[in-house]
C-alpha cells in the first residue's frame, strides 16, 4: 500500500514550525532587544543625570546604590529614593536625551 499524498501530512507541521519562527523574529526579539537597551541605560546613570520615572517625576540623581537611586525634585531640594527599574529615560548633564 501506497500513501496517496505523504507531503500533505506534514504541512500543518512545516506551518506550525513557521508560526513560531515569525512570532520570534516579530515580537519575542525585538523585546528582548529594548529591553537590553533599558537596562543598559539603567546602569549607565551617573550622579547629575536628569531622569524621568515611569511615574512621571523628574529629578537629578544624586545617590546611587546597586538597585536604589536618590533624585532631588524641585527648587526645594526634595529627595525621592526609586528603584532603577522605574527610570524611564535619562537626559544627561549636556542635555541629550536618551529615552527606553
Amino acid at each position: 500500500m501506497e500513501l496517496a499524498d505523504g507531503g500533505s501530512m506534514m504541512m500543518p507541521i512545516v506551518m506550525l514550525v513557521a508560526m513560531l519562527a515569525l512570532s520570534y523574529f516579530l515580537l519575542i526579539r525585538p523585546q528582548k532587544k529594548r529591553d537590553q537597551q533599558a537596562n543598559d541605560m539603567r546602569n549607565a546613570l551617573k550622579i547629575g543625570d536628569v531622569v524621568t520615572t515611569i511615574g512621571g517625576i523628574i529629578g537629578i540623581v544624586t545617590s546611587i546604590k546597586e538597585d536604589m537611586l536618590v533624585l532631588e525634585t524641585g527648587s526645594d531640594r526634595n529627595k525621592v529614593r526609586v528603584k532603577k527599574w522605574a527610570i524611564q529615560s535619562v537626559e544627561s548633564e549636556q542635555g541629550a536625551s536618551v529615552a527606553k
